[in-house]
């Protein structure tokens, strides 16, 4: 490896990091969030609704897929606006609300949609990419000895709390 290269990669190992755990605050989130909001449809019932977005056509379904993140746009700049004005604790809960509400749609909306998006062949091509540059961006992370050990102690819990849910 030429010494600007090693230079290039150690200059990035932080900056992967970040994306790493960025990448795994929003895996972390996306099924519990996906799971919740699919309750709420239930309980609100909403089945027909789904059914329909399950239903669309590839195009329709990329159309209705794009539309959170241009919902909550403005939302974000109005935050940004609050901090700018010396709100910032009020501008970053909204953005964390923002966050948390958008990847719980897009987390639903994709679960509906997946199959019509995965028929466009250049949607398929760059999920499979995606998925391939995911999976080797976390897997150090993965690897690591905190992340295996907050998974042990994560299983610790749930089984206390699955014990004390049947006392």
């Amino acid at each position: 490896m030429r010494p600007v290269q090693r230079w290039t990669r150690r200059l990035l190992a932080p900056l992967r990091w970040a994306l790493a755990l960025l990448l795994l605050f929003e895996e972390w989130g996306w099924e519990p969030l996906q799971q919740a909001l699919s309750r709420l449809a239930a309980r609100l019932r909403l089945q027909r609704l789904e059914r329909w977005v399950g239903g669309l056509p590839p195009w329709g379904a990329l159309l209705l897929f794009g539309l959170p993140a241009l919902a909550l746009l403005p939302v974000k700049l109005l935050a940004l606006w609050a901090i700018g004005q010396g709100h910032a604790l009020l501008g970053v809960a909204v953005i964390v609300a923002a966050k948390l509400v958008g990847t719980a749609v897009v987390a639903r909306l994709y679960t509906l949609t997946q199959a019509a998006l995965l028929r466009l062949p250049w949607f398929a091509a760059l999920h499979a990419h995606w998925t391939g540059w995911k999976r080797a961006l976390l897997a150090p992370v993965r690897a690591s000895w905190p992340w295996r050990a907050a998974r042990v102690l994560r299983r610790r819990w749930a089984r206390r709390l699955h014990r004390a849910q049947r006392r």
